[in-house]
């Protein structure tokens, strides 16, 4: 089976738009978004990832079988932050318990 191939400017270009999403981050954290700090950032932190996932470990030329285990791990990602933040958004709710009422 014959391996792509991919050229050095394809690479050069990933590169480059990785340094770009890293002074995205640097500029996002400067400026208060209020709620939207963090979405901003794990927007621009996937976005990253994927090139990654995507041209530096070859997922995107590979066999339908990488590519689902890929996916897989996104979502089993995706699934742990979900139920984290979910947790983490509702524990203002609980009223605390006073002794003797």
């Amino acid at each position: 089976m014959a391996e792509h191939v991919t050229s050095r400017k394809v690479y050069f270009l990933v590169f480059a738009a990785l340094l770009a999403l890293t002074l995205a981050t640097v500029l996002v954290a400067e400026v208060d978004l209020g709620v939207f700090n963090d979405v901003a950032a794990l927007t621009i932190a996937v976005t990253k990832a994927l090139l990654v996932l995507l041209f530096f470990m070859h997922v995107r030329h590979s066999t339908r079988m990488t590519a689902l285990t890929a996916v897989a791990g996104f979502f089993w990602l995706a699934l742990l932050i979900g139920l984290t933040m979910a947790d983490y958004a509702s524990r203002g709710q609980i009223l605390p318990y006073v002794a003797g009422k």
